[in-house]
Order: structure tokens, then C-alpha cells, then sequence
């Protein structure tokens, strides 16, 4: 089995066939799936999708590129949402310095906030990072987020550092997600990452709609994607699909708690 631990099925470009994703995605042995809020509104959409669906689960949080609107009316809504059974982690929230659609400074404050909702909680911090590695890190040891990722878990969604940026993820307890783009050919330091990365710190994700792996670019990506994911970390670390598979599966069951 394989478990997709990073999915935005629960938004709008998945409504006129949802259900037939689901199905693909469960005939490719994907049978546990963490649907991902990135603002108020699509959190409620994931939690609402995760109510339909046993094998199902869902993180609640604001994206930075919406940082500036983190208002406290907001905050306390996604914090009531995150108190729902089927809610199993905080994010995804964190800092995009490459897009910028949020001022540094409210996404500073944004990603902060939601760290210590994440710690109130006791809940997994899901965290993006993109040209932003400095900060991501300064942020982080000054919230000492190593204890929380020992006792609750933390997760870097869809890496897209090298393997010096992984080591220090490591080091500060962090788990690695990786993404369609570990397949892409180009993706030389990711890959690099990825067979540093000790087996028992790895789990993987579409982030569906986004990032189709190498094979499907291009085309809108989904949950049964992620094999191939999969396949390319066991290329990397010359190990078997189904030794990569179950690691993948067992982390990502221990860091969101998923139940059976």
C-alpha cells in the first residue's frame, strides 16, 4: 500500500470527477490519502471529503501565499476545524519568498502563529518552503520546533532543497516529503537529497492538482501518481519498490496517526 500524504482533491479542479480519482487512485494501491487546506475554505472542503471517506484524512491551515489574510476571526475558525476527529495535522503553512503574493512580513507572522496553533494543538506541523530555506530555519529553532517534531511531528512538503537543507531538516527532527518533481530529469539536488535522507525520514506526496512526476507532465496530477514517487526514491537508494513502499506507508501512518 502507498499513502498520498499531501492531495488537494477536496478543491474545485477535482469536482466534475472526483470520484473517479478516488477509484484510480485506490486500484493503484493508494489506500490512505491526507487531503490539504490552504485557506479556511479549503480546509472545511478537506475535512468535509475526509468525512465521506474511511481511508481519509485531513491537515487544516493557511498557504503563504494567502498570508495577509490570517486575520484572528480566521485563525480561530481553522483552530475549532482542527479539533474535528478526522483532522490530523496543521498546514500547510510556512514561507514563499518566490511568488511573494504575501509581504515577508505577513508570512513571517502567519507561519509563527500557526507553529504555536500547531504546538497548542499537539497536532503535525505541514510546512512549505520556497526560496525561503534562511528563514524557514532561523524560524523554526527560534520556535524550538525539534522538541514539537519529536513529540508531534513535522513535515517539509514537496522538497525542493539539496541535500545540505535536507541534513539540517533532519537534524531539527523534520520528516522529508517528497514530490513528482524528485522524477523530473533535472532534479539532480533533490535527488541527491533523497539518497541522503535516511528511509525511516521519507514519505511521499502528489500535491495534487500540482506536479505531475515525469511521464504525466503536464497533465493535472492525482493520488495515483504517487507511485512514481516511489519508484524513483527506490531507483535512488537501489532498493526494492516494495521495501520503499512500506517504509513510506509506516512513517507516514506514525507522523499523522492515521488509524486503520
Amino acid at each position: 500500500m502507498l499513502i498520498d500524504t499531501h492531495a488537494h482533491i477536496a478543491d474545485p479542479e477535482f469536482d466534475a470527477d472526483r470520484e473517479a480519482v478516488i477509484e484510480r487512485a485506490l486500484a493503484s494501491d493508494v489506500g490512505k490519502m491526507v487531503l490539504i487546506g490552504t485557506g479556511l475554505e479549503s480546509s472545511q472542503r478537506a475535512v468535509s471529503l475526509a468525512e465521506q471517506h474511511a481511508f481519509m484524512w485531513a491537515v487544516v491551515g493557511l498557504h503563504p501565499h494567502d498570508a495577509d489574510q490570517l486575520d484572528d476571526e480566521v485563525l480561530e475558525a481553522l483552530a475549532r476545524l482542527a479539533d474535528h476527529p478526522k483532522v490530523v495535522g496543521w498546514g500547510e503553512c510556512g514561507l514563499d519568498f518566490f511568488y511573494n503574493h504575501a509581504s515577508k512580513a505577513a508570512q513571517i507572522s502567519a507561519f509563527t502563529k500557526q507553529i504555536h496553533r500547531a504546538k497548542e494543538k499537539q497536532l503535525p506541523l505541514v510546512v512549505h518552503t520556497r526560496d525561503a530555506w534562511e528563514e524557514t530555519f532561523e524560524i523554526m529553532a527560534q520556535e524550538n520546533i525539534q522538541a514539537h517534531a519529536e513529540e508531534n511531528g513535522v513535515v517539509l512538503h514537496c522538497f525542493t532543497g539539496d541535500r545540505v537543507q535536507a541534513e539540517k531538516a533532519i537534524a531539527l527532527g523534520c520528516t522529508i516529503s517528497f514530490s513528482g518533481i524528485l522524477t523530473f530529469k533535472k532534479a539532480l539536488p533533490i535527488q541527491e537529497a533523497a539518497a541522503a535522507v535516511p528511509l525511516d525520514k521519507i514519505v511521499i506526496e502528489t500535491d495534487s492538482p500540482y506536479l505531475a512526476p515525469q511521464g504525466f507532465r503536464g497533465k493535472r496530477n492525482e493520488p495515483a501518481y504517487v507511485r512514481g514517487v516511489a519508484e524513483k526514491i527506490a531507483e535512488i537508494k537501489n532498493l526494492s519498490f516494495e521495501t520503499v513502499a512500506q517504509a513510506t506507508t509506516q512513517n507516514a501512518e506514525a507522523l499523522f496517526r492515521l488509524s486503520a
